[in-house]
């Protein structure tokens, strides 16, 4: 059976949510993100993109580029609100959806053809969006998630295309290749440099030209130039969470030690969050005492993967939670409600040097090792329990690790 796979957007959705609470804005160049000239653009309007605007660009550039811009800080909450709004009209509607970050989605239309065909059905899905939450979003669909993802951006804004079987190849062959999934700036300027502009001229390439060119990033490119990509949906699952317990050889009252644990333990998932392109919205503190009691506390907050703002939020429910003063026997961090994506930026904090000092670190983390390089107060934590969901492997009995 052929497949039927529908990408989702919501069209520059923070400058929409808050044209949804201003209508002052429509048609207007609006900036979202970190108001100081230190920070970042985190979305952008159609109209500022008209003045070479786009998302992580310092904001001091941005308000250089269109000194009319509209510069809003934004607020997360009301995002999150939106997203969430728009995930339950997808979850009634189809039988299997997978939700790439807060304004993405894709879904499974296999097999509806045979009722009222997947064209149609995408279509009233999408006016129930709009009509409902007052959003614009595209779509687009096809025979896979790459072809549909493209198709997305060609539809924009506000609008939907079809690519029938097919016709992928002829549809993706006059596109850029920065079009495609996976082309960064690195990759890009490496296949310029090859005299590749087009995706047609990588689909006229012998593949193992493109493997010696890239490695195996480079058949997954000509694969996916070729509109070739089986990956499935996954189904999008909230509760899906990653944790780190430590159970102490001595019950411990050491609040400082404590703390610099909860710090280390904070700051390794976030970066485990990363590797794995992931992003959370929920943050859970646990402390079980000397006498077997445990408690816990959570909070949702904006999906992320940053560092800060989860050691912050972390440290702030352990000061709520632990108001015994008893012996600490076990102590722990867990991030839920995850979901796919890579790191976003910070709408309201991020800084340029923040974003660079991220990536730095991830790199060496990545080459020499998870704890190479991480903050000073939590080094007094020599080891931590761990489970990396991402890895395919069982949980550990984190309860029984000691140090």
């Amino acid at each position: 059976m052929d497949r039927s796979i529908m990408h989702m957007d919501l069209d520059t959705f923070f400058v929409s949510c808050e044209r949804l609470l201003d209508s002052r804005l429509e048609g207007k160049p609006v900036l979202i993100g970190g108001t100081s000239d230190r920070g970042v653009v985190a979305s952008c309007s159609y109209e500022a993109r008209g003045f070479g605007i786009h998302s992580a660009m310092p904001m001091r550039l941005a308000k250089q580029l269109c000194p009319e811009a509209i510069v809003i800080r934004g607020n997360s909450s009301t995002y999150m609100k939106y997203s969430d709004m728009v995930s339950e009209i997808v979850r009634e509607a189809v039988p299997v959806f997978e939700k790439t970050s807060v304004d993405e989605f894709y879904c499974d239309l296999t097999g509806l053809d045979r009722f009222f065909g997947c064209m149609q059905f995408a279509s009233e899905l999408r006016q129930k969006v709009i009509r409902e939450t007052g959003l614009p979003i595209s779509f687009g669909l096809s025979e896979n998630k790459t072809v549909s993802k493209i198709a997305t951006g060609e539809a924009k804004p506000n609008n939907q295309i079809r690519v029938d079987y097919g016709t992928e190849k002829p549809f993706l062959a006059p596109l850029s290749i920065k079009k495609i999934p996976m082309v960064g700036d690195v990759t890009y300027q490496t296949l310029r440099n090859l005299g590749v502009q087009k995706i047609q001229t990588i689909q006229e390439m012998p593949i193992e030209l493109m493997e010696r060119a890239l490695g195996d990033n480079g058949a997954s490119i000509w694969r996916k130039a070729n509109g070739i990509d089986q990956s499935p949906v996954i189904p999008y699952q909230e509760r899906k969470s990653i944790s780190t317990e430590r159970t102490f050889d001595q019950d411990t009252i050491d609040v400082h030690k404590l703390r610099g644990i909860l710090l280390a333990m904070a700051e390794n998932l976030a970066f485990q969050l990363r590797r794995g392109d992931k992003l959370t919205s929920c943050v859970t503190v646990k402390v079980r005492y000397s006498d077997f009691q445990t408690q816990t506390l959570q909070c949702r907050i904006p999906y992320t993967s940053s560092d800060h703002i989860l050691i912050k939020k972390v440290l702030e429910l352990f000061d709520k939670l632990y108001q015994r003063r008893l012996l600490v026997r076990l102590i722990g961090v867990r991030y839920s409600h995850l979901v796919s994506g890579g790191y976003q930026i910070n709408l309201f904090e991020d800084t340029e040097e923040q974003l660079s000092l991220y990536r730095a670190m991830d790199k060496m983390r990545a080459r020499f090792g998870d704890r190479i390089v991480m903050t000073a107060a939590g080094m007094d934590a020599k080891t931590i329990g761990r489970w990396n969901p991402f890895n395919g492997e069982p949980p550990p009995l984190l309860a029984n690790r000691r140090q």
